[in-house]
């Protein structure tokens, strides 16, 4: 028996090996792991390629997609997008670097600015948006890694037909990675966007002189925009219409942020405020929008003038790859082959890079919000149904790059409105008037763009809403799950307090749970005489009130601290602020245990009302039936009866 059970044994501990080792300090890998030390860290342009990696990427199909949404317009209408970046987005997020300077991002200021179950519910709203965000740039990224692939010339007779399989063996190849454990690579990330960069800006060089040197081709190309839409005006008109379309070259700026606590600081930086830091964010940031919208605005140019129509259509050489067609095109099939190898290693970094992103952010709220199952906290169980649901989304789509665009772009651009109202409200909360007014008309030109995209291509909100009410009902049943778990992280008392349960250590300590009301003498009195009739109890013996507010009962885990005090000269109270009455109660008990040895004793009277709906008090507002949950609390933490604090009701 014990062999036929030992390798279940060894595979659960395989899977469940370090759990929250990507959660927890020190413990995270990727773009997006746990701070460096005070003062250390690394230069910001070598922390700008980790999130280059996911931005720069997008350079292998931005400008095919352009070409297909706005045609013989994409080079107007990608410098309205270039616009966008650097007076909208870029500033929204230069802000967003000053008010989340450890990393949390636009997710965590609003979450500041939300309280109770509205807050947690609007967080797990957005990370519905973020999941499809990163899982989106993980198959689009392989599906466009293996169109470089079939399409090369030397390989596109061997792999013609396959791009499904190919795109399917790169996502698991991508989790096998992350099973295996995947260790941070700046270095890696710096080699490849430095490859990457110098490679394009051939290409780009390359293809502007064969534009400047054929003049018939401006030409043409000129005729045709006047023949098609007459005036200039109406060039801009459509070109700023079809602008969503092209909302993809927007991504990377919540990366941007996520990577800024690798940014290295100066002497005089503090954990509060990291100047140092924050400035370099700043130019990382910056210089990342400028080196991206000089690419944009270029490669545009030269593959809407370079490249046939037909090429960029579904089934045409250059659909997905517009760059990689002009690199073979122009440059010969040895520096193409090269430039596809580099491009199919940035897609693929750029995926483990989401994956990386998926992993860090999915702890970063729901374990503390109690909304995660214990298994979600271990790396593997997570990378395996990320990686399934990656293999779905690719089948969906069939492997489209075209097709998961606009998916992507939703998640991109809910992330940056949601940034940019955050910043707004920032700005308008710190009395601000013009940066409110400027961060207000850039809300609504994202807004407007979110909407655009979402009725032109619905797939994003349709994966947004299936990713949301995916993370809510695993997240309720979480919550619900874990009920009954102690809650409490730490007890601290005050000196008052203290004395009060020292006072009592030498005797039997009997605490009474109150709901305080009106907290008068005759109060007390009264609840006194009710514990000692329904317990037939002597008068002699005394008593402590412990009265437990509930702050926000939307949080999981809490603190506890408990304040002691003297009411009408007579009655001891113990005063203590939690999310739920009985997990406090039960902690503070197993305190009072821990430090005296001595087994507490805690008197109840039972609640009125429905069990159900008072079970749902306490689940939502954290009361209800308390004396019944406070003793299920206690049996979960200690399952020692003998040593387990008492529970009276009468």
């Amino acid at each position: 028996m014990a062999t036929t059970e030992h390798p279940p044994s060894r595979l659960r501990g395989w899977m469940l090996q370090g759990l929250s080792d990507m959660g927890k300090r020190g413990g995270l890998t990727g773009p997006h792991a746990e701070p460096e030390p005070p003062h250390r860290g690394q230069r910001w342009w070598r922390v700008m390629c980790l999130t280059g990696v996911d931005y720069f990427s997008t350079l292998g199909y931005q400008p095919g997609i352009a070409a297909l949404a706005a045609g013989l317009l994409s080079p107007l209408a990608t410098i309205v997008l270039v616009v966008v970046t650097l007076a909208g987005a870029l500033p929204v997020y230069r802000r967003v670097a000053e008010e989340s300077p450890h990393g949390q991002g636009s997710i965590a200021m609003l979450e500041r600015l939300l309280s109770f179950w509205k807050g947690k519910l609007f967080v797990l709203t957005l990370l519905g948006f973020a999941a499809t965000d990163f899982l989106i740039t993980i198959t689009l990224s392989a599906a466009d890694a293996s169109t470089h692939l079939v399409e090369n010339p030397h390989l596109t007779g061997t792999l013609g037909g396959h791009q499904m399989l190919i795109t399917l063996i790169l996502v698991a190849l991508l989790g096998a990675v992350f099973l295996k454990g995947f260790l941070e690579a700046m270095g890696v990330a710096v080699a490849l966007v430095g490859i990457y960069l110098a490679l394009n800006l051939v290409v780009v060089i390359t293809g502007l002189w064969h534009v400047l040197t054929a003049e018939q081709v401006v030409t043409d190309w000129a005729n045709a925009l006047t023949a098609q839409h007459g005036s200039v005006f109406v060039m801009i008109g459509v070109a700023l219409i079809v602008f969503p379309k092209l909302a993809l070259g927007l991504s990377g700026f919540e990366t941007g942020v996520a990577v800024m606590p690798h940014v290295q600081g100066e002497a005089g930086d503090t954990e509060e405020r990291p100047v140092g830091r924050i400035r370099d964010t700043k130019k990382l940031l910056t210089t990342a929008a400028v080196i991206m919208s000089c690419f944009l605005i270029t490669t545009s140019f030269i593959t809407t003038l370079l490249i046939p129509a037909a090429e960029f259509r579904p089934g045409g050489q250059a659909n997905g790859r517009a760059l990689a067609f002009l690199a073979h095109e122009y440059l010969g099939n040895t520096f193409g082959t090269v430039y596809d190898v580099s491009t199919i290693a940035i897609l693929w970094f750029a995926g483990a890079s989401a994956m990386a992103g998926l992993l860090n952010l999915m702890p970063r709220y729901l374990p503390r919000y109690g909304m995660a199952p214990h298994w979600a906290r271990a790396v593997r169980p997570m990378v395996i149904i990320f990686i399934l649901i990656a293999f779905l989304v690719t089948w969906l789509f069939d492997a489209d790059v075209d097709k998961q665009g606009g998916a992507y772009a939703t998640g991109v651009l809910v992330l940056i409105s949601s940034a940019a109202i955050a910043v707004t409200i920032a700005a308008r909360r710190a009395g601000q008037r013009g940066w409110t007014i400027g961060f207000g008309v850039i809300s609504a030109v994202f807004l407007y763009t979110t909407v655009a995209n979402v009725i032109e291509r619905p797939d994003g909100v349709k994966i947004g809403a299936c990713f949301i009410a995916g993370i809510m009902l695993v997240s309720l049943l979480s919550r619900l799950a874990r009920s009954f778990e102690l809650r409490v992280t730490s007890v601290a008392m005050d000196p008052m307090a203290e004395r009060f349960v020292r006072d009592m250590a030498s005797r039997k300590i009997r605490f009474i749970a109150n709901e305080p009301d009106n907290r008068d003498r005759a109060e007390y009195r009264d609840k006194i005489e009710q514990i000692r009739a329904d317990n037939d109890m002597p008068e002699q013996e005394d008593f402590v009130f412990v009265e437990v507010t509930v702050a926000d009962p939307s949080e999981f885990e809490t603190c506890l601290t408990v304040r002691g005090e003297v009411l009408h000269n007579r009655y001891r109270v113990l005063t203590v602020e939690s999310s739920s009455i009985p997990n406090a109660l039960a902690a503070l008990l197993l305190h009072v245990r821990d430090t005296t040895g001595r087994t507490p004793h805690i008197y109840f009277e039972w609640t009125e009302g429905n069990p159900f709906a008072n079970f749902l008090r306490f689940f939502l507002f954290g009361q209800g039936e308390v004396a019944p949950v406070t003793r299920e609390v206690l049996r979960e933490a200690e399952p020692d009866r003998a040593r387990r604090p008492r529970v009276h009701t009468g």
